[in-house]
Parts: structure tokens; C-alpha cells; sequence
């Protein structure tokens, strides 16, 4: 072999800013022959990271129709790989996560027998439905996958009860950390005005992302009655929710917080200022997945809008709280940071489990040990 031919494919905006310091550190590495394809899953907002991390792909499926569905993705994604492999056959892919493109990616790459290597692999919440699809997403990756990047102990200790090999296990950190080491300015000045109005050192500001599939319905409707709740009930708060663009969130979230002060609804920002809003908030409340990991490195409380995750490392560790979509329990969990100190100096000064900024590195040193390029196993995050 004369250098690794490495693929890294991925679609989405999460997956892109979890991905884009591996593609840089694997462009650095000169045993290494790297390409990029994107699915473009999500368009546009996987677009403002390939921008911001200057990355220009080599292949660009471009797959998004407007309302696409889960079956749709699936067909695009695998015709397009197996086309694309056909072309350029790697020695390895490398997937992220828990997305459709994730998923199918790895069964294109199965069908051509290329190996596969999973980063951010083991998460799991234990509900083939919550999160919806992604939880099935991870787990057929895994069953895929050849070599299996854990962001922590607690997931490659879920891959070993799977009957994961493991010597194909690397615990690596994540490597949404090594990207905030580069999108994070103590000075940023938003390109959004509305968010440079904002006064961080006087007021608690609280971000909110709310938009999973499983919290569509009563689940959106209470989240927003007790945002509302919440600022009505505390002069000193300011609240910034970044509204998902689909009408099923949009229009809950407008019917109950359009014009109330002190409340800002706006769309998605990019992923820079995004990080810088993180930064200066007080604490987030959030559905997501990947802001329970990136704000705990930035010190900020996370109060978790659901009631089981796959990132149960940060709930043990005390940066994060499982709290659910219930109205009461939301106010009495939001009030008690912002009244109590202790318990908010408890959660903001907890250590943060999920890496060191340096995942990327390990991932890449791992490649080259498993091809027999490097002689010995890289150190793990611990």
C-alpha cells in the first residue's frame, strides 16, 4: 500500500462541523490520500460549514428535494455511492453519527466490501424510537462498521455488550471539540444585529434549540408555554430561540412567543455564531444531541429537553439534566439555575467528558495503525 485512501462522507450541518477537523487533519497527513463526498442531506446549512472550514468536496450528491423523505434520502444516497464508488474505490469510508446519510453510506460501502470506520460510534439510548431515526441509525452503522471511533468509555463499553471486537475500538473524544477550538472568539461580533443588542453581562440569557421529530406535537406546545412561563416570571432573563424552519416548530413557537419581550425568535445561525452565542449565553435548553456535548466544554448548564439521551456521560458527570417536556418540570428545573447559584456553579464547573480537542489526531493515527502504517495503537482519551 502507498498511501490511505480515505473517503469522508457525510450530509448534514452536525455531521459537517464534527467532521471538518478530521478532514483537515487527515489532509495533513502525507500517508494519506483524502477525498470528500457530501450527500447534502441538508443543503444549505451543510454549506455555511463547508464555507466556514473552507472545505471543497470532491463529489457532491446533492440529494435534498423539498419535504424528502427518510425512503427518498435512502435511494439518492445509495444510487449515488454506488456510482461514485465505482470511480474511486477507497480503502476506507469514514461516516459520523447517527444521520440517514450515516447509515446508508455505510451500506453502499458494505455492498462494495470497502471497509468502514464509524466516528462518534456507541452512542445509544436503548429506544429504537426516541431519537427517531437516528438511534437505528448508529446501531446498523455499528453493525457495519470495521473499525468503531468511541467518543468515551461508556460508549465503547456499549459496543463491547454488542460483541464488538475490542481491538477495532478506539476511544478517541469528540471531535466536535477539536472544531469549537477554532470557531469560539472571546471578542466575536455577531452578523446578526439583533444578536450584538443583546446585554450578556446584565442579563441571564438562555438559548434554546427545540426540533426533534419525537417532540413534535404536546412536546413542542409545553417547551414553549414554559419559555414563555419563564421569561414572564424573571425580569433579569432574555431568551434567544433559534427556531427550526419547519412549519411543524415555527408555527408552535411563533403562537406563543411572537412579541414577547425580552424573547427573540430567529432561524438557524451558522455554525460560528451559533458557538459564539453558546458562549455568551448563561445556559441552553436544547433537544439536540450535539450541543449537550459542546456546551459542557464552554461551561455552560444544559437542561436536556427529553427524556432519555445517547450522551449519558454528561448527565452523570452533572453538566447536563435530563429534564423532559413537562410544563412544571421545565419551569422548576430552569428556575432553580437561575436563582440558585450553587447548583449552577455545580454544573457549570463540572468537568467535561467528552474530549480534549485532540479526537481528530487519535482518529487519524488509529487509521494508519489498523493498515499497518503506524507501528503502534495511539493513546485513547480518557
Amino acid at each position: 500500500m502507498n498511501r490511505l485512501k480515505v473517503m469522508t462522507i457525510f450530509g448534514t450541518r452536525p455531521e459537517a462541523i464534527k467532521m471538518a477537523p478530521l478532514v483537515k487533519e487527515l489532509d495533513k497527513n502525507k500517508n494519506v490520500e483524502s477525498k470528500v463526498c457530501v450527500t447534502a442531506q441538508h443543503r444549505e446549512m451543510l454549506d455555511q460549514v463547508l464555507d466556514l472550514f473552507n472545505i471543497k468536496p470532491d463529489y457532491d450528491l446533492d440529494i435534498m428535494k423539498s419535504k424528502q423523505s427518510l425512503t427518498g434520502v435512502t435511494n439518492r444516497v445509495l444510487q449515488g455511492l454506488e456510482e461514485i464508488f465505482n470511480e474511486y474505490k477507497p480503502d476506507i469510508i469514514l461516516v459520523h453519527g447517527d444521520t440517514t446519510t450515516t447509515f446508508v453510506s455505510s451500506l453502499a460501502g458494505f455492498y462494495q466490501k470497502i471497509k468502514v470506520g464509524h466516528v462518534e460510534a456507541g452512542l445509544r439510548s436503548f429506544d429504537k424510537y426516541f431519537p427517531y431515526p437516528e438511534e437505528m441509525n448508529r446501531k446498523l452503522t455499528g453493525a457495519i462498521a470495521d473499525i468503531h471511533f468511541a467518543p468515551t468509555k461508556g460508549a465503547k463499553n456499549n459496543l463491547l455488550n454488542e460483541g464488538v471486537e475490542e481491538k477495532n475500538i478506539y476511544i478517541t473524544g469528540n471531535t466536535v471539540i477539536d472544531a469549537m477550538s477554532t470557531t469560539v472568539e472571546e471578542d466575536y461580533r455577531f452578523k446578526n444585529e439583533e444578536l450584538n443588542n443583546i446585554d450578556y453581562d446584565n442579563k441571564k440569557v438562555i438559548m434554546v434549540t427545540a426540533h426533534r421529530r419525537e417532540n413534535w406535537g404536546e412536546g413542542i406546545e409545553n417547551i414553549c408555554k414554559s419559555l414563555k412561563h419563564i421569561v414572564e416570571n424573571n425580569e433579569d432573563v432574555e431568551l434567544v430561540y433559534l427556531v427550526h424552519l419547519n412549519p411543524i416548530v415555527k408555527d408552535v413557537a411563533e403562537k406563543h412567543l411572537k412579541g414577547v419581550e425580552r424573547v427573540h425568535l430567529l432561524p438557524p445561525q451558522d455554525t460560528k455564531e451559533t458557538h459564539n452565542l453558546m458562549n455568551k449565553s448563561y445556559m441552553l435548553m436544547t433537544d439536540s444531541g450535539g450541543l449537550q456535548e459542546e456546551a459542557p466544554h464552554l461551561g455552560k448548564p444544559v437542561l436536556v429537553l427529553r427524556d432519555v439521551t445517547e450522551r449519558p456521560e454528561g448527565v452523570t458527570q452533572g453538566t447536563v439534566r435530563l429534564v423532559g417536556t413537562n410544563f412544571d418540570n421545565l419551569i422548576k428545573n430552569a428556575q432553580e439555575l437561575l436563582t440558585d447559584k450553587a447548583v449552577y456553579e455545580k454544573m457549570s464547573d463540572a468537568i467535561n467528558p467528552y474530549g480534549d480537542g485532540k479526537a481528530s489526531k487519535r482518529i487519524v493515527k488509529a487509521l494508519l495503525y489498523y493498515f499497518n502504517l503506524e507501528d503502534e495503537r495511539p493513546d485513547e482519551f480518557r
